[in-house]
């Protein structure tokens, strides 16, 4: 019998995320961000024309099409306190723990500036970080 995952899918404030079932510890590999790999060239131009959200550049030349449902590092959400960050190993994008992260605790990595200016930003973001910030504004709290 295969191994279980250690996160599922659900529901977020962000849309879907991923969540832990299983404790994991600092240091470990969670899920590897697959998907075909384009030209960065190529994705830049889907971004502007499209709009398209799942691309994660490797480096200059090779960027990871993230789009595919069968990616589940896409199911990874943005925060601007992450527990978790994307780390390039033998050229795979691969989410690793930054600290223990307790079952039932929603797994996300800071995406960059690039992708939070122009996707996140003008909407304004809506990480637990954020929110709590938000929450603590309106109640005078700053």
């Amino acid at each position: 019998m295969p191994a279980r995952r250690r996160f599922r899918i659900g529901r977020s404030a962000t849309g879907l995320g991923l969540f832990a079932v299983k404790p994991i510890a600092a240091g470990d590999s969670i899920v590897t961000y697959s998907g075909r790999r384009i030209p960065t060239e190529q994705a830049l131009d889907t971004e502007r024309h499209r709009g398209a959200k799942y691309m994660f550049e490797v480096n200059s030349r090779w960027t990871i099409d993230g789009s595919s449902r069968r990616n589940l590092g896409r199911y990874a959400n943005h925060s601007c306190r992450p527990n978790a960050e994307a780390v390039l190993r033998k050229g795979k994008v691969v989410i690793v723990a930054l600290r223990d992260i307790a079952p039932g605790e929603e797994i996300t990595y800071d995406y960059g500036k690039e992708y939070f200016a122009l996707f996140i930003g003008p909407n304004g973001c809506r990480c637990a970080a954020c929110a709590c910030k938000r929450r603590r504004r309106r109640m005078g709290r700053a």
